[in-house]
């Protein structure tokens, strides 16, 4: 298979996570089914928390098993600074974006006078609602985990194991449809129907990196920069499933959230069933 072929299933891999996308645009769904939608959404989110962390965990037990305590030591260190600067980040980003937005609003020229902030240039990130940011915040966690999967494709048909990287492009193309998901979780439990440019730019963020992973990987292997990057995702994963849950609970309906929450766990299993029949 030639360079090119792979380079395109790559990007398809990474493309089916806008088959899960336009479920952000549904209305008129009742309290119950959003929260089901929201929980469904932090259940496959658990289960992507696993899956990269145990992708982190492999290069580190392979170099204990060996008795490389060097190699261990390193990677071990790059893998906790990328879970810290991953988890942390997103804390940090939280609270400014917090901080901001009260100032925009308690800040005022005068009574009856517009808000001192309204006339400096509003970003982007402004005009979100607190969904939307959650939605792009999964969207980068979920980016970053699948640039590590774009690399273990790229190695694969680096090291001519095609038929490896040919079955870690259909696992990890479904994997990704149910990412679609896990984005819009945030705005169906808001009621917020989102634009198709939003969605669209989601789907950038959150695929496109298994295409630039796929590239990157077919040129040069690193065992460090992928645990590096798995860890990253890990950390940045860690957070969004911790503001899921807090979102879950407001809503009430613990049973339903359980039952969702674990049927989410299962179904990212069962996609990865794909890959692990194969023996990867």
């Amino acid at each position: 298979m030639s360079t090119g072929h792979i380079l395109l299933l790559g990007a398809i891999a990474g493309a089916t996570i806008f088959l899960g996308l336009p479920i952000g645009r549904l209305q008129g769904l009742s309290e119950r089914t959003r929260v089901g939608l929201s929980a469904l959404a932090t259940g496959i989110l658990v289960f992507l928390l696993w899956d990269v962390l145990s992708h982190a965990v492999d290069p580190l037990d392979t170099a204990l098993h060996a008795h490389r305590w060097g190699r261990f030591a390193w990677l071990a260190a790059l893998g906790a600074a990328g879970f810290a600067g991953g988890l942390m980040s997103l804390v940090h980003y939280s609270e400014w974006m917090k901080e901001r937005s009260s100032r925009r609003a308690s800040t005022l020229v005068g009574p009856g006078a517009a808000a001192i902030d309204e006339f400096a240039r509003r970003t982007w990130l402004d005009t979100l609602t607190p969904g939307k940011q959650l939605s792009l915040l999964i969207a980068i966690g979920i980016g970053v985990h699948n640039f590590g999967e774009g690399l273990a494709i790229g190695q694969a048909a680096a090291a001519s194991e095609i038929s490896l990287a040919v079955t870690l492009i259909i696992g990890f193309g479904l994997h990704n449809a149910t990412e679609g998901f896990g984005i819009c979780g945030p705005l169906a439990a808001e009621g917020t129907r989102p634009s198709w440019g939003f969605l669209g730019a989601m789907g950038l963020i959150g695929g496109g990196p298994t295409f630039l992973g796929t590239v990157l990987g077919q040129a040069w292997s690193s065992e460090a920069m992928a645990v590096v990057f798995f860890t990253i995702a890990a950390g940045s994963i860690l957070y969004v499933v911790q503001e899921l849950f807090a979102v879950n609970r407001r809503f009430g309906h613990p049973r339903l959230i359980a039952w969702l929450v674990l049927l989410g766990i299962l179904l990212g299993f069962a996609t990865d069933f794909v890959v692990t029949a194969a023996g990867v």
